[in-house]
């Protein structure tokens, strides 16, 4: 070949590719004015909220929620509309817990506090005794012949020098996974974690904590940030020891049938690789569960509706899954995969929201490097959207799905605030923004259609 014809080559090459990312930017702009005059994530977010409200796993409030979000995506037009059987643990809070300290003078102080996931209760009358504040486990280790018969508080703050929250909460959650068993260990008979909230409030902030079976179940409760200073405060300033008061009415209730929710668009080209887009219907019982995980899961239902709003066909199959039990058991995930393990299809790629409906700063993806070098392609794509395609991304839902070679993604929203409510009585829907929601809904949409489109 010439050089001129392979100019004319190059050219041509160069002129097609340019055609193609103009396609490529139309539809994204489609898909973007569509969700952001048209989106019905918002709503649909109000009515899970407000209509269905906590929906913790094994509840009443859970079962329905896999009733409407079927019903939503019956309504969207998803191709089918399937659930997925799993068995989740049943827990329930029971009555309103209390708790307080009672001080050495005889003054009483009442204590915000809220039993962690999965938390055997109390007696019904009651603990009480006297509390061995710890800083970390080391310090729980030098003082351990100092902790039988009293309540340990973990009085460990997620650290604020971690700009990206999720490193500081992954440090500071060690207390609350492990920490019960690890007290226990050493006699102690309740504990009292610190909540892992990253500014000072009135608001117990739960979540799951796992027992060791080696050693005792004993109560465990989270307390606010306020009142877990207050306490060490008092504890510091006391002329002889003081004691406090805990009253817990939880329990596991063994083990009870739920879902997942699965609503589909058959590939037209390519329907047995299979395209998954996802977040976790189960929240924890305190609140409406609005941005942990109520918005993922109407992001990614907002995927099916704007796919069909447009008349869009995608190449490969895109589900939208609402998982089951992430927060206590993550039942729902691990089904999911294991039915994928089984069903012959390739799970070629995997998308979760769960961090938040906060304004969307990246999308992570994790694969193999020619995977993720494929994928880096798309960046320019994203620039308008103000979002970065970023090295590492997933979720706790779709990581069961990574033996299976599929490529993982993962949403990640701003979240300076989101551990201001996560796992508080404060996740409702009023502290969700209807822009930021959508806007993360379109990036999520764009990228599904993408992948759809070009494969992995």
């Amino acid at each position: 070949m010439t050089m001129k014809k392979s100019f004319a080559v190059l050219g041509g090459l160069l002129f097609s590719l340019g055609l193609t990312a103009q396609s490529d930017s139309l539809m994204m702009k489609k898909i973007s004015d569509d969700i952001l005059t048209r989106g019905a994530a918002y709503e649909n977010l109000r009515f899970l909220c407000k209509k269905v409200g906590p929906r913790l796993s094994g509840s009443a409030g859970g079962a329905k929620a896999v009733t409407e979000t079927a019903r939503m995506m019956r309504e969207m037009g998803a191709d089918t509309v399937y659930l997925q059987e799993c068995m989740v643990p049943k827990w329930e809070r029971g009555e309103k817990e209390k708790a307080e300290l009672i001080m050495a003078n005889g003054k009483r102080m009442p204590l915000n506090i809220a039993a962690l996931g999965n938390s055997e209760g109390t007696p019904s009358t009651g603990i009480r005794a006297e509390v061995l504040e710890v800083r970390n486990f080391d310090e729980l280790e030098q003082m351990k012949d100092k902790v039988k018969g009293k309540i340990v508080f973990y009085n460990y703050p997620m650290n604020p020098t971690f700009v990206r929250t999720f490193m500081a909460y992954g440090d500071a959650g060690r207390y609350r996974g492990q920490g019960p068993s690890r007290a226990a260990k050493y006699g102690a008979i309740g504990v009292i974690v610190r909540s892992l909230a990253s500014n000072p409030d009135d608001f117990p902030h739960t979540g799951a904590m796992n027992y060791n079976d080696s050693f005792p179940k004993i109560p465990a409760v989270a307390i606010s940030t306020n009142d877990a200073d207050k306490l060490s405060k008092a504890l510091m300033l006391r002329m002889s020891p003081s004691q406090v008061y805990i009253k817990t009415n939880c329990g596991m209730k063994g083990e009870v049938l739920s879902h997942n929710v699965v609503g589909e668009i058959r590939g037209s080209e390519f329907p047995d690789e299979i395209l998954t887009v996802g977040g976790h219907i189960d929240s924890w019982d305190l609140a409406e569960g609005a941005h942990d995980d109520g918005a993922g899961c109407v992001q990614s239902m907002e995927v099916i509706r704007v796919f069909k709003a447009l008349g869009i066909r995608p190449k490969r199959t895109i589900r939208a899954v609402m998982f089951q039990n992430e927060e206590n058991g993550l039942r729902g995930g691990t089904k999911y995969a294991e039915l994928a393990k089984k069903d012959g299809k390739k799970y070629l790629f995997a998308l979760e929201s769960d961090a938040g409906g906060f304004t969307p700063r990246s999308l992570g993806i994790s694969g193999m490097a020619d995977q993720k070098a494929k994928a880096f392609e798309w960046s320019r794509l994203f620039e308008p959207y103000d979002v970065k395609l970023a090295d590492g991304g997933g979720g706790a839902d779709i990581g069961p799905l990574r033996p299976l070679g599929t490529v993982l993604a993962g949403l990640s929203p701003d979240s300076q605030r989101y551990f201001d409510i996560h796992h508080a009585a404060t996740d409702v829907f009023e502290a969700v923004s209807r822009r930021e929601l959508h806007l993360g809904a379109v990036v999520m949409s764009q990228l599904m259609w993408l992948v759809s489109e070009y494969g992995l």
